[in-house]
């Protein structure tokens, strides 16, 4: 992949920029283009060298993981509203039909660009280091022989073919599923059927594994078989005495936003059960194919589906390649990178329990590069401990097995209180969310799942304990990712400890504002959505344009996965006009345009893409010197801002904000690595040391030096 990724939407002129209103839809950016600028980013790590190379292959992995939530929820959006009859543009002036329309083409593109690095770059790659896909043509007489025994024993029972005809209705293709199409000559005339790949067996077929007997021999060479070609060849097993005329994939995406009726007195639990059902057979979005379908085959299964034309995408085979990081997953250590064992941050590590240390300072914790683990034996010592008498926890994204949700069952059996704000509402993760939901409850936790109309997305810990001196102490953990260790380990996150006692009570007014009636409106030190956060985060850009206008010097970082939010992009552009530098680390989505003359010349826009999901939200101000950090869960976007319970918190120790300063944010923009700037026109391009500077990479600097 090239060094420079490109959107279709140029800038603005310097001359005919400074006569624009801050509404004009030239000074934005389509929110789906940048997203999928964004999948543009991620596919080129696949072409690193620096990435071993199965981390590059999962990089190509995850781009189709991507791909199908886009087509899912945001593709699924814009049709909604073309079939509701929106007409009304986007902040950058295009309407649902040219979103669409756009976001085809750039998927294409991406698919194409996909299959070109993986079919010429990383497969003989793998196949140097004896990693390889093989086709069953290439194989030997007893390897095919192997091969099919396993589909008699393993793969024939488990599949049902599908007729299609006056006595067989069309049968549902479920989301994502790898099938194939299969004409048969019948008696009068060309007849069709569905195969369903099963999804209950590998999809990738590891041939010395079934050479062996299912006991995998030490060694570093592994042979793949695709699944879908042992099926393909071994369709008359399927349909004896009937001829096969021919086979192709297919794979169909649907509509997979659950719409949850929130209506008065409606159980969430019972309409979150019942949204999982509909997922499965939600409206098809997209209809993949392989190039070879014939239009004839196509145009049933569009006219099955009711698809139009522009729903359907010619794709190279093999279809859904999220399926080779099972190929990721081999045991070649020398093809991955090194393990990152994470520290115990310096504050923990001096013998003594953690709320004593708690009483004296603050600790800040960076994940991945400092482990997951403190937290989670905080809350379990808690569990534990006769002093403690209650635990109020946040859960949005907790993953299986969780030794989170473990801790707080097992404080329940210790008889201390419990309560649980468990979202349903947590995309893709729900389902895992109500079989804890339920667990919580048999144990005697008081789950509640959040507020009629909003998510629950922020990331808050309380626990009440004895001081000794016959009152009470609150402790807080507050944090920018999930209590989930398996993402800890991925995602780039900062948590803070505390026992600061005005944390504590704005701790106590959330739950309370999240498990009871409550009319709370202001806090002492949190900055909450949808109460407070627009509103004083606004504040704080408009209070550093008026400080930079008395005494210069005006500085604003902000650090999100996204930032697409109308109201603050105009306050930015409003920034840069005043002379504030505005420095944005923005991995996503970005709708602002950087660099146009009048407007946003004084705003930078990078994009870190690596190693790790960089996921910390981050809000600083020079503020005339008096300098201010929040961290929080909250992007800049109309969803997290106005419809998503959000916390955003200050750093208040100096030496706390001055490390989050030094090893986040100035690392971060001094990357000439991982790090992609946003041009004017939307396009990024990675940025390059200058001559005679070494290459900084800021997250192989923090797992050395931080």
């Amino acid at each position: 992949m090239a060094d420079r990724v490109k959107t279709r939407s140029p800038a603005p002129a310097g001359a005919d920029a400074k006569r624009l209103d801050l509404a004009s839809p030239s000074l934005y950016i389509n929110r789906e283009l940048s997203l999928l600028q964004f999948q543009r980013r991620v596919l080129a790590q696949a072409t690193e060298p620096r990435h071993p190379l199965l981390e590059r292959l999962r990089f190509v992995c995850i781009v189709s993981k991507n791909m199908d939530e886009f087509f899912m929820v945001r593709v699924s959006e814009l049709m909604d509203q073309m079939d509701s009859g929106v007409t009304m543009p986007s902040p950058d002036g295009m309407t649902p039909a040219q979103q669409l329309a756009a976001c085809r083409l750039e998927a294409m593109a991406i698919f194409d660009e996909q299959r070109r690095i993986l079919q010429d770059e990383v497969l003989p790659e793998l196949a140097g280091q004896k990693i390889r896909i093989a086709h069953i043509n290439e194989l030997s007489a007893s390897q095919r022989a192997a091969l099919r025994t396993y589909f008699e024993q393993q793969v024939f029972p488990v599949i049902t073919p599908l007729a299609v005809d006056p006595g067989h209705p069309f049968p549902h293709i479920s989301n994502l599923s790898n099938n194939l199409a299969v004409e048969l000559q019948g008696d009068e005339g060309v007849r069709f059927a569905r195969v369903k790949i099963p999804d209950v067996l590998p999809r990738l077929i590891h041939l010395e594994s079934i050479l062996d007997g299912g006991n995998r021999k030490p060694s570093n060479s592994y042979t793949f078989v695709w699944l879908d070609d042992l099926v393909s060849l071994n369709l008359s097993s399927l349909f004896p005495g009937i001829p096969v005329l021919s086979c192709h994939a297919f794979r169909v995406i649907r509509d997979a936003d659950i719409e949850i009726h929130e209506e008065e007195g409606v159980d969430l639990r019972a309409s979150m059960e019942q949204g999982l059902h509909r997922r499965r057979f939600g409206e098809p979005v997209a209809l993949m194919v392989e190039p070879a379908m014939p239009r004839r085959v196509r145009t049933l299964l569009t006219q099955r589906l009711d698809l139009e034309p522009a729903s359907v995408y010619e794709v190279e085979k093999p279809l859904g390649l999220w399926s080779m990081s099972e190929i990721a997953g081999v045991d070649r250590p020398d093809l991955k990178y090194p393990r990152l064992v994470p520290r115990i941050p310096a504050a923990l590590t001096v013998g003594e329990p953690v709320f004593n240390i708690l009483n004296r300072h603050d600790v800040l914790v960076y994940h991945p590069y400092e482990s997951f683990a403190p937290i989670v034996e905080l809350l379990a010592s808690s569990a534990r401990s006769a002093d403690v008498l209650a635990i109020k926890q946040t859960l949005y994204r907790v993953g299986p097995d969780s030794p989170v949700v473990k801790a707080l069952l097992d404080a329940a059996h210790h008889g201390k209180q419990v309560a649980a704000l468990v979202e349903l509402k947590a995309r893709f993760d729900e389902e895992s969310n109500l079989e804890w939901a339920r667990e919580l409850e048999r144990e005697g936790v008081h789950v509640v799942y959040g507020l009629v109309g909003l998510k629950t997305h922020s990331k808050v810990a309380l626990i009440i304990r004895k001081d000794g001196n016959g009152g009470i102490r609150r402790y807080v953990h507050v944090a920018t990712g999930n209590y989930n260790p398996e993402t800890a380990r991925g995602y780039t996150d900062l948590g803070l400890l505390t026992s600061d006692p005005d944390f504590g009570a704005d701790a106590t007014d959330l739950f309370n504002y999240l498990t009871g009636y409550s009319r709370q409106t202001t806090f002492r030190e949190f900055l909450v959505a949808p109460l407070n956060l627009r509103q004083q985060l606004l504040a704080r850009i408009d209070r550093e344009i008026e400080l930079h206008k008395k005494h210069g010097g005006g500085r604003i970082i902000f650090k999100v996965n996204s930032i697409a939010d109308g109201e603050f992009m105009q306050r930015l552009y409003r920034a840069s006009q005043a002379g504030v530098r505005v420095d944005l680390i923005v991995r996503g989505i970005c709708s602002l345009r950087p660099g146009i003359p009048g407007v946003s010349e004084n705003i930078r826009v990078v994009s870190i893409i690596g190693r790790f999901l960089e996921h910390a939200r981050c809000f600083w101000f020079h503020n005339n010197g008096q300098q201010e950090l929040y961290c929080g869960s909250a992007d800049l976007l109309p969803r997290n801002l106005d419809h998503r319970v959000e916390v955003v918190f200050p750093v208040k120790d100096p030496a706390l904000r001055e490390r989050i300063m030094r090893e986040v944010l100035e690392a971060q923009l001094r990357d000439t690595v991982n790090a992609w700037n946003q041009e004017p026109d939307g396009g990024y391009y990675r940025l390059q040391p200058a001559d005679g500077q070494e290459p900084f990479d800021s997250q192989a600097w923090s797992i050395e030096h931080g």
